[in-house]
This record gives C-alpha cells, sequence and structure tokens, in this order.
C-alpha cells in the first residue's frame, strides 16, 4: 500500500507539532515528525521500545543522559530501551524527521518530568 502525509493517520502534539504513522503495527512504528521553531517534547523514557530519530531537514538538538548532540539533515540517532531523552528544536526553521520505533512506543512512555 503506497502511504503518503495525505493518507498516513495524522496526530498533534506538544505545542503545534504534527505526527504522521507511516506504518503502525504492534512490533514497528515509524513516524514521521514536524516541529516549529522553539518546541520540544518532554523528558521521558520507554522501558522496552527502542528508537531511531532520522533528520530529513532542520536541526535536531536530542537530549540523551543529560548530554546534548546535534543532529544534521541525513543524520540519525538511537536511543536504547530506558534512557531518558528528548528532541528540541531550537532552530528558526521547522524540523521534520522520521522515529522509528520497536516495538511500538505508544502505551510505553514514562515522563520523567511534569
Amino acid at each position: 500500500m503506497k502511504i503518503t502525509l495525505d493518507n498516513a493517520i495524522h496526530y498533534t502534539w506538544g505545542d503545534g507539532c504534527d505526527g504522521w504513522f507511516l506504518l503502525k503495527s504492534p512490533g514497528l512504528t515509524v513516524i514521521q515528525e514536524k516541529m516549529p521553531p522553539g518546541t520540544e517534547e518532554k523528558l521521558h523514557y520507554h522501558n522496552k521500545t527502542q528508537q531511531l530519530f532520522y533528520i530529513l531537514s532542520g536541526m535536531a538538538t536530542i537530549i540523551i543522559d543529560d548530554n546534548e548532540y546535534r543532529v544534521a539533515p541525513g543524520e540519525g540517532f538511537h536511543i536504547p530501551p530506558g534512557k531518558k531523552h528528548r528532541i528540541r528544536n531550537r532552530e528558526e526553521s521547522d524540523l521534520h524527521f522520521i522515529v522509528i520505533s520497536e516495538p511500538e512506543s505508544h502505551g510505553d512512555r514514562i515522563n520523567a518530568e511534569d
């Protein structure tokens, strides 16, 4: 089945961020996301889920274990299960990326801050 942003399941999160499920199954999810300038997700972790963030456009700041990493277009970043993390867009343009989760992360997210 051909999947595009026009026919993918869409959701919003955070402060004006968008997500599209390109693949949604219990064992694997692939989501394309868009974060406007100045947005970030809450610090959290997953007990069972590993994730790969792959940047399409914009510059991401990924925080894991109190360390910050800048991730450019064409680069990816792996988050193992149990690691506290968040992604930020500190730039002046939208951040577009793919996040691959195995198994699915929805239902396996523990917020580490209020």
